[in-house]
């Protein structure tokens, strides 16, 4: 069996692509939202096109593999594995293109949980080929929005990836970090990286906030993306996003092991 073959039976044995936990209800109320353009869904792309509920429901379609169909309204959401290896090939050509030239690079997440791992393990690979991890704006307070309201975070570094924490969680470093969807903590890094004189990232790998907000501003970003994520397709669709991976993003973080070795092994940086 091939290494794509044995990726792709991974893949939907564990629930990553095929079948998935995100439901289509959570899906579906995302597009709305992001066609009555949410901040929370938008998640820092301010997009071009009209993008109207049957619009994504394409979009989406195409890029994940979710139904087309608007009278489907219930039940677990699909993604393709097949497009989701496509994109896992796409995003390791930008990760070799990266590291070939030896560029420094920005990693973040709003999933610490489940996806620390699956970024750090790219930024150590990254850093062993020659690239500077930048890690600016260290321990700097970021006001984000929460649902329930306005709460002050501060931005981390674990093994080079961005994350943020809430101050008031507990001995600091003992939490994983914060959940969130805000492009705030990267637009305060680049604004700090870009006060310092530089260096500024030549690619951003993340996911929510960390790549649109990044896009949105010219950089090139690439990152993983559920069904219930529009953002970062619309924001590939309209040339922000470099890549947008369709996978479920909160799946335990071991299952993630085999994409960063397919990954790594994609983009000749393995170990």
């Amino acid at each position: 069996m091939s290494t794509a073959a044995r990726l792709r039976a991974h893949l939907v044995a564990a629930r990553l692509a095929g079948v998935v936990a995100t439901s289509r209800e959570d899906s579906l109320r995302s597009y709305r939202l992001f066609a009555a353009r949410d901040p929370r869904v938008l998640i820092g792309i301010d997009p071009e096109g009209a993008w109207g509920v049957r619009d994504l429901l394409g979009l989406m379609a195409e890029k994940c593999g979710v139904s087309a169909d608007p009278r489907h309204i219930s039940g677990p959401d699909v993604i393709d594995p097949e497009r989701t290896l496509a994109a896992l090939d796409a995003f390791a050509g930008r990760i070799r293109e990266v590291a070939r030239r030896g560029a420094p690079v920005l990693l973040g997440t709003g999933h610490p949980g489940p996806l620390l791992g699956f970024y750090a393990a790219l930024a150590d690979a990254l850093s062993a080929a020659g690239c500077e991890v930048l890690t600016p704006a260290q321990g700097r307070c970021v006001d984000i929005l929460t649902r329930f309201g306005l709460r002050t975070h501060r931005l981390d570094y674990v093994r080079g990836v961005a994350l943020v924490r809430e101050p008031a969680s507990g001995r600091p470093g003992c939490e994983p970090g914060a959940h969130s969807h805000s492009p705030l903590p990267v637009r305060v890094a680049l604004d700090a990286a870009a006060e310092a004189g530089g260096p500024l990232p030549q690619l951003v790998v993340g996911d929510h906030g960390w790549v649109c907000g990044a896009g949105q501003l010219g950089f090139e970003a690439i990152g993983l993306a559920d069904t219930d994520d529009p953002a970062l397709f619309v924001g590939e669709a309209e040339g922000r996003v470099s890549v947008a991976v369709p996978v479920d993003d909160a799946v335990r973080s071991a299952h993630y092991r085999p994409l960063i070795r397919y990954v790594l092994n994609r983009a000749c940086l393995s170990q």
